[in-house]
């Protein structure tokens, strides 16, 4: 074998086996090099000791021990009768080279109630010494999962031992994320990031104008985003060790009687199996006016699983996926978001009357609270979380069923060659219109708020007050002394 031949190939098996040692001497790394040149390659492989982040990840089954009642759709009227699939919750902690941390819990979950965020915070701090900015907990918004908000009972009409069900069960889920938490961080160990993008479509605007108003259906002129974002975890080697995704559809397919992620879960189970020992997280975006089209059925679950597998498989591919460096820069406030002035009593006491039960209910909800505290609250405190990845990525948690408007606008707005928005995070409590959908008018306008115990509808500077305070956490978290805030 010619001399030049030997040094490539030599130098061929020490880049892929990651061999290279600092201790060979300047001469040897001049070989190298020219053979790696002469054979048109570049080494890819990292030093651990050189690579500044830190990864780990951690799994755990949520499904619910005992049939419970189902969230989601106020039409419910019986618990679960099964499961054809697990519900999982997955934590994904990163950690910068100054020791800042993140951890990102994704769930097979209606939501997230801020009071059950705040549990987790609380022991997480203690624990494991985690701010709450440096936590993202995030709810796939399967329908076909528990009704874990206690509070739904007095809308829904649960008796007395469904809501001690779903007491038990929210306690349960508590101490797991808690140690999902913690495993997480314990799995802590040498990683590079890297950013890619694909796209999936089977999302549709589902507010179709009419000469009535904005019914809920398919309306394939509407405003969508098809993106899906994809955060590669390797390790210092470049093997995939998971992968973080996202998606603005509601995973809402299915509307049966049994236990299942929906496409959200079909998605990450397919990736799994396409890359045995990665951990897939999905990360819900502003569907809050998307559906999967068609839908419907089991099939079609598994099929939209497969197309945004499928989107997050050709984003891997992607031969130039950008590098993401520290420093971390996490931070995490509240906005104020005004009501509209709610309904008088002697309107909630008409109302306390109606026909339609869920009216009905939700009116006695709002009387309840006037004759108990004088008077009907007319503010929401909203957090916004801002994560920094230095100037490579910026992700933006938002809290609600977020309509696709957020998602589009600050995409545009905001600086920076990546940006990633999601919705469904740290407090699911209904529906976050945009300024036009609060215009005109529909389900998430604020007709969804009397499944609520909120008044509703918001007034119309909720887009402009929570757009706002995205831009003001970006900026404070585009200086590297804002990164511990």
């Amino acid at each position: 074998m010619p001399m030049i031949l030997l040094t490539q190939a030599i130098a061929m098996n020490e880049l892929l086996s990651c061999r290279l040692r600092i201790s060979n001497p300047p001469a040897y790394w001049l070989i190298v090099l020219g053979a790696l040149i002469g054979a048109g390659l570049r080494p890819t492989c990292v030093r651990a000791d050189e690579v500044p982040w830190k990864a780990g990840t951690a799994v755990a089954v949520i499904t619910p021990a005992e049939p419970m009642w189902m969230a989601g759709y106020a039409a419910r009227n019986k618990p679960a009768e099964g499961k054809v699939q697990d519900l999982f919750a997955k934590a994904l902690a990163l950690e910068d080279a100054a020791g800042t941390r993140l951890v990102v819990v994704t769930t097979d979950l209606i939501g997230i109630p801020r009071d059950l965020r705040d549990a987790v915070v609380e022991q997480s701090a203690k624990r494991f010494t985690l701010p709450s900015q440096a936590l993202l907990l995030n709810a796939s918004h399967t329908h076909c999962g528990p009704e874990l908000r206690a509070d739904k009972g007095a809308i829904y009409g649960l008796d007395a031992a469904r809501i001690e069900q779903t007491e038990a069960y929210w306690d349960r889920l508590v101490e797991q994320l808690v140690a999902l938490v913690g495993e997480a961080l314990d799995n802590l160990a040498p990683a590079r990031l890297r950013y890619t993008h694909g796209r999936a479509g089977f999302a549709m605007n589902r507010r179709l104008p009419t000469d009535e108003g904005i019914e809920n259906a398919p309306y394939p002129d509407g405003p969508v985003d098809h993106d899906v974002p994809v955060l590669r975890v390797e390790t210092p080697e470049g093997a995939l060790r998971a992968v973080l995704f996202g998606y603005a559809c509601h995973n809402t397919t299915l509307s049966f009687y049994q236990i299942c992620g929906d496409y959200a879960g079909y998605a990450q189970e397919y990736l799994e199996a396409n890359h045995p020992g990665v951990t897939a997280l999905f990360l819900a975006g502003c569907g809050g006016d998307q559906n999967p089209q068609p839908r419907g059925t089991l099939e079609l679950a598994g099929q939209h699983g497969r197309a945004l597998a499928n989107g997050v498989e050709a984003a891997l591919l992607w031969k130039r996926p950008r590098e993401v460096h520290g420093p971390l820069r996490v931070t995490l406030d509240e906005v104020t978001l005004d009501f509209l002035p709610p309904p008088a009593r002697e309107e909630l006491l008409a109302q306390s009357g109606a026909e339609n039960q869920y009216e009905r209910r939700h009116a006695e909800v709002l009387l309840d609270e006037l004759n108990r505290k004088g008077r009907i609250r007319s503010t929401y405190p909203y957090p916004v979380q801002v994560v920094r990845f230095a100037d490579d990525l910026t992700l933006v948690a938002l809290a609600g069923e977020v309509v696709v408007d957020y998602s589009l606008r600050l995409k545009r707005e905001l600086a920076g060659p990546a940006v990633w928005i999601a919705g469904y995070s740290n407090d699911v409590f209904g529906y976050v219109p945009s300024l036009r959908v609060l215009t005109e008018g529909g389900y998430e306008g604020g007709g969804a708020m009397r499944y609520t115990t909120l008044p509703g509808p918001f007034a119309p500077s909720v887009e402009e007050r929570i757009v706002a305070k995205v831009h003001e956490l970006v900026a404070r978290t585009s200086s590297p002394e804002s990164a511990a805030e």
